[in-house]
Order: structure tokens, then C-alpha cells, then sequence
């Protein structure tokens, strides 16, 4: 898909999307379109994996030891990004969910790329379509997703979620999160069945 067909076949959704519980945002997103524009291309992923984290009284979430300087973004609007490091290298995407004030994200987990394929899997060193973006720190890698976008707009850009204008022809599964030590038992993943462009 080209930029043109994307901005057709989706749309910019409203502050209230977003404003809803982590759990609910979270199955909403899949099939939702991942859209970074740069100064130099457009990269775009559809949405087929992510992870619902609670705030407080969810001992796996980062927010649950309070609002310091690293999450003061999940306390705040909802719609924005939550960008943060692990194992000091990759980056890990957050959609900031529930009402202004309230902790709570959603974890991008994996996209299906559609738009800058070519792009992406060079800043991948990817051979395969399927592994450019399928897992977390792979995707932000491959659509340029850095640090500067922590506390990002997402309903303004560059970064923006776009849901689709029709239906969702697909089916969703649910799954304990992975790579966490805390709360492991909560069924708190959500991925399009069957996808190849889930995580491993």
C-alpha cells in the first residue's frame, strides 16, 4: 500500500478511542494501522500484537510504583506515546489508555509492515517480511521510533493509530503476557489469529 491508500481505507480516531480501559484500547488496536511519516518516507505497520498493562494493581505495569519521571506520560492524556528503553539498547512503544490521570498503556508488540517495506527492512537488516517487525523492539526499530517520540500526540503526528474505515475481518486471540516476571497470569495479550507477523 502506498501512503494515498492508507489515509483512504483508514481514519483518525477521537481523544474518547483512546480514553477507555487498557484492555479494551488494546483489542481495538489490532488491525489498526501504525503510521510514521518522516521528512523522508512514510513507514507503516498494521497493528497484529499487543499487550494490555493496568497501573496501579498491576505489579507488571511501570506505572504501578507511581508517577516519576519515566511514566509521568501514562499518567497523563490519553492518545499519546510512551516510549522507553529496555536492556539499554531497544525501544518498546506504548499507546497511552484510560482518562487523563489514570495509569495505563498498551505495549505494540507487532505490526504487519504494508507501507516503506523496503525501508524498513533495510533499517532491519531483514531478509524476510515477516521478521522485520515482530516483536516489539523489532518494530520501533524498523519504523524509526526513537526516544524523541516519548509523550507523542498520536492523533496529530508524526506517529499516528489509524482504525480502519470498515470492518475487522479477522479474529482475535488471548494470551498470559510474555517476558514479564510479575502478574504473568493475567490473559492480557491480544494478537490477530493465525498471523504470521506475531512475535515469536
Amino acid at each position: 500500500m502506498d501512503l494515498e491508500e492508507i489515509l483512504a481505507a483508514t481514519h483518525l480516531p477521537t481523544r474518547a478511542f483512546f480514553s477507555r480501559p487498557s484492555a479494551v484500547v488494546a483489542k481495538d488496536l489490532l488491525g489498526a494501522t501504525l503510521l510514521h511519516r518522516t521528512a523522508q518516507e512514510a513507514l507503516a505497520g498494521t497493528i497484529v500484537e499487543v499487550e494490555a498493562y493496568l497501573g496501579e494493581g498491576d505489579p507488571a505495569a511501570h506505572s504501578s510504583a507511581g508517577r516519576t519521571h519515566r511514566t509521568r506520560a501514562i499518567f497523563g492524556p490519553p492518545g499519546h506515546a510512551y516510549v522507553y528503553r529496555i536492556y539499554g539498547m531497544h525501544r518498546c512503544l506504548n499507546v497511552v489508555a484510560e482518562p487523563d490521570g489514570v495509569p495505563g498503556c498498551v505495549l505494540v508488540r507487532a505490526v504487519e509492515p504494508v507501507c516503506g517495506i523496503s525501508a524498513m527492512k533495510s533499517r532491519r537488516n531483514a531478509r524476510r517480511r515477516v521478521d522485520i517487525a515482530s516483536g516489539p523492539g523489532k518494530l520501533t526499530a524498523a519504523m524509526g521510533i526513537g526516544m524523541e517520540l516519548y509523550g507523542a500526540d498520536l492523533l496529530k503526528g508524526p506517529l499516528t493509530i489509524r482504525p480502519p474505515n470498515g470492518p475487522r475481518r479477522f479474529e482475535t486471540e488471548t494470551s498470559p503476557r510474555v517476558g514479564i516476571t510479575k502478574a504473568r497470569d493475567l490473559e492480557l495479550r491480544f494478537f490477530v489469529k493465525n498471523s504470521p507477523y506475531v512475535s515469536r
